[in-house]
């Protein structure tokens, strides 16, 4: 018997090639000539056919098949041949078979939509709005302009300050300030790690690995003991943990049995605390409210379906002003208010319909009478008045927040500390170009005329930042960007420290995330190294950043 040699055991490869693909980009073209091209696209196409059937026969007398690989171009969004999508550098290029991108509607692609350039196109501003109600009559006549302004420009963070890079070893999921010390910055990641961060000090950091096993998808202080941090996770529990000590509890864990399938794996991503009640809200990827005890640390009541049944409940926030109303929102495509005093299955005061998934809700922080909107839509949506009109939002804004699976949902969150209640920040999804560099900025929007107030960005930081946290107390932004977290301050106040003191930018080891693809996900592994070394070769700014290895994470 012959070996068998390695060019035998394989069949043979056959490669077609797009005879599109290299077009004139001339338009104007002679009869002649359009028909002689379409006579040696005949006899190239049976040359091929003929290839192909003496490969084949060749493959099939020695019993193999021919594998063919096609080269010809596939478009990403709708997977038809013939033309490509998606980005290219900074330029997002629109399938010609769907609509633009960014506003959703068809007639013209994402680089001449009219709400790329401006964002408040086609919208209403809120002193506009046509009242249909004595009490929004009386709102728009008497209280409207008694209103203090949006707070002035100077005062938002627009200058990275500090910055950890390569602080978690997955992506960062959610933010979380200290309620009592203007220091401490929470954050979670995709593996379930809570990290604590004292930003003032920039080299004074841990991660906690053994709370979660995975997605850490929201965290709330205790209000009674700001030692105490509730967390919750797609393992389906609840963390209970003590920062100084770094011993955790879980008062509820909807899978006790373990892993038994898809279909019966409990996640919990929206949760909030009741202050008043003394309750934790939460609920979970089946459309379910469960409600924990504060002062026991357990579950009491029954689980109360609130969204539609098996359907995620990815959002909750109670209501500043009136403890028993709070808001959520889910993948049925509805924001919901809901009475805490009246709680039953199709019980909510109001149903806020969206065209696509809802990925936050929120009241306005220092009244609690308005609501904003994150939805799937490429959509803000604005209520002037919980106590008016809620059949339709007094304003839609157009924004770029419709991510794909490998992020974390962009969720459009109100500046705590703006007395008009009107400015929101967001990160930003389809990149800009930047002197030849794509960067993704974080929109501050102004919400009651659609306003882009300010856009903030720095060129070393080319990933992008869905995750944004505004300080309750200080000129102050936190953001979540791939592994990194970045500070960012006014440039004013940031001058006067640098003064004193270096940029600082803490630098940490790789992490236990291994390089590489599968089955189509990608990694996690980011372009935090291009921040590095851009920091290192920029000669044109003022202060340059000091730069130092931190040791390893420490786990408790």
């Amino acid at each position: 018997m012959a070996p068998v040699t390695r060019r035998d055991s394989f069949p043979k490869v056959l490669i077609e090639r797009d005879s599109d693909s290299e077009q004139s980009s001339s338009e104007e073209e002679e009869d002649d000539e359009m028909l002689q091209d379409e006579e040696d696209d005949a006899v190239t196409t049976a040359n091929r056919k003929a290839e192909k059937l003496d490969v084949a026969s060749d493959s099939t007398r020695k019993g193999k098949a021919p594998i063919t690989i096609c080269l010809k171009k596939v478009c990403k969004v709708c997977k038809k041949p013939g033309h490509e999508a998606g980005f290219k550098g900074a330029t997002y290029i629109d399938c010609p078979m769907k609509p633009c991108f960014l506003c959703k509607m068809p007639g013209h692609t994402t680089l001449t939509c009219p709400h790329r350039v401006s964002t408040e196109h086609g919208v209403v501003p809120a002193p506009r709005r046509k009242t249909c109600k004595p009490l929004e009559y009386v709102f728009e006549r008497q209280l409207r302009p008694s209103l203090p302004s949006i707070k002035p420009k100077y005062v938002i963070p627009d200058q990275v300050n500090c910055a950890v890079i390569r602080y978690h070893s997955r992506r960062i999921t959610s933010l979380e300030f200290h309620p009592t010390k203007n220091n401490i910055l929470l954050s979670g990641d995709k593996k379930g790690q809570l990290g604590v961060w004292d930003f003032g000090k920039v080299y004074e950091k841990v991660v906690y690995g053994n709370i979660h096993s995975c997605i850490l998808n929201n965290m709330r202080f205790n209000p009674t003991n700001d030692c105490m941090v509730y967390s919750a996770s797609s393992d389906g529990t609840i963390g209970c943990t003590d920062l100084e000590t770094g011993i955790s509890s879980s008062p509820m864990n909807l899978n006790p049995g373990g892993w038994q399938g898809p279909n019966n794996w409990k996640m919990i991503y929206g949760m909030d605390i009741n202050c008043e009640k003394g309750l934790v809200l939460l609920a979970d990827s089946f459309g379910f409210l469960y409600m924990i005890d504060l002062r026991s640390n357990s579950r009491t009541g029954d689980a109360i379906l609130i969204h539609k049944k098996g359907t995620k409940v990815v959002g909750i926030h109670c209501n500043p002003i009136q403890p028993d109303i709070f808001l959520t929102c889910g993948n049925d495509h509805f924001a919901r208010i809901w009475d805490l005093r009246q709680m039953e299955t199709g019980s909510s005061l109001h149903d806020l319909k969206h065209n696509r998934v809802v990925n936050s809700a929120y009241f306005s922080p220092l009244s609690g009478t308005k609501i904003l909107t994150t939805s799937q839509d490429n959509r803000l949506r604005v209520w002037d008045s919980i106590f008016g009109n809620m059949d339709s939002p007094s304003r839609e804004i157009v924004h770029s927040h419709d991510f794909n699976r490998h992020l974390t949902p962009f969720k459009a969150e109100w500046d705590p500390k703006d007395p008009s209640e009107s400015l929101a920040v967001v990160g930003r999804y389809i990149s800009e170009n930047y002197n030849g560099a794509a960067l993704h900025p974080i929109d501050f929007i102004d919400t009651s005329t659609g306003q882009l107030v300010a856009e903030v960005m720095d060129p070393n930081i080319t990933t992008i930042s869905p995750v944004n946290k505004l300080h309750p107390r200080d000129d102050i932004l936190a953001t979540g960007s791939s592994r990194s977290i970045f500070i960012w301050k006014p440039k004013e106040k940031s001058e006067l420290v640098e003064e004193k003191d270096e940029r600082k930018i803490v630098v940490c080891g790789r992490g236990e995330k291994k390089r590489g693809k599968k089955n189509g996900s990608i990694s996690d592994e980011s372009d935090d190294e291009e921040f590095m070394s851009k920091s290192k070769k920029s000669k044109s700014k003022q202060t340059e950043y000091k730069l130092s290895r931190c040791p390893t994470k420490a786990k408790r």
